[in-house]
């Protein structure tokens, strides 16, 4: 005979109703199609020097101005400062759902720190490709576009927030993580262009490559979600 083990009282689980943060799937079409097709235009008129690209150094150029607060706030898509914080969200997660007996506990928490490893893999080549020279204050050298901090605190912010999403028990609490999130990567963009680390082109390719990538993650989330309120136990059993 077998018996289900109570979830610690510590660390109980998600409440009822806690869903991923994940549109429905025609929106995860329409959103990503759209920031592809955004991105391919934004990296074509880079390429081949268009009046975009242009236009955005003209612009870009004019509001550079290098100072203590546009500094700190690139720092936050440096990697030593956003992927400790993804880390940290990963033990959490992954710590209430052993707890709560979550069936496959740990599938959240692996993927998006196998996202978070791909993004280097996505980016550099991009750089190597585009070869676009930074703005004057960085001096000679290429490899400026797409940004890679900005990649970086997209990608680790955005996966830490959709991973703890359904474990937040009040819409106050969500809001506030929502609005965290949005308001640290939107720092890190400002902070890059301010103070010359990029142009504002390079900011806004990272942000929608790495939205298609969020996507995909929030629509894995939340298909996993479904199919173990379909029927998956999510709690493990053991001999009495």
């Amino acid at each position: 005979m077998s018996t289900s083990r109570d979830p610690d009282p510590k660390h109980p689980p998600a409440p009822h109703g806690g869903k991923p943060l994940a549109p429905g799937r025609p929106t995860c079409l329409l959103t990503s199609a759209a920031l592809l097709c955004t991105f391919l235009l934004i990296t074509w008129q880079v390429a081949v020097h268009g009046p975009l690209a242009r236009a955005d150094e003209r612009l870009s150029g004019g509001v550079v101005h290098p100072d203590r607060v546009s500094g700190l706030l690139a720092d936050l898509g440096n990697i030593v400062v956003a992927v400790p914080v993804l880390v940290a969200v990963l033990f959490y997660v992954g710590r209430r759902a052993r707890a709560a007996r979550t069936h496959r506990w740990w599938l959240p928490s692996v993927a998006a720190a196998v996202l978070m490893a791909v993004v280097p893999a996505v980016i550099v080549p991009l750089k190597e490709l585009i070869a676009r020279p930074g703005p004057p204050v960085m001096g000679p050298g290429t490899g400026y576009f797409p940004s890679g901090h900005t990649a970086t605190a997209a990608i680790a912010y955005g996966a830490a927030t959709l991973i703890l999403w359904p474990w937040l028990r009040t819409p106050p609490a969500r809001r506030g993580l929502l609005l965290a999130c949005l308001g640290l990567n939107l720092g890190v963009g400002l902070g890059l262009v301010r103070h010359g680390y990029h142009w504002a082109l390079d900011v806004l390719a990272s942000w929608c490559l790495c939205g298609v990538l969020l996507i995909g993650l929030a629509a894995f989330l939340s298909r996993r979600s479904r199919r173990t309120s379909s029927g998956t136990p999510s709690s493990r059993t053991g001999p009495s």
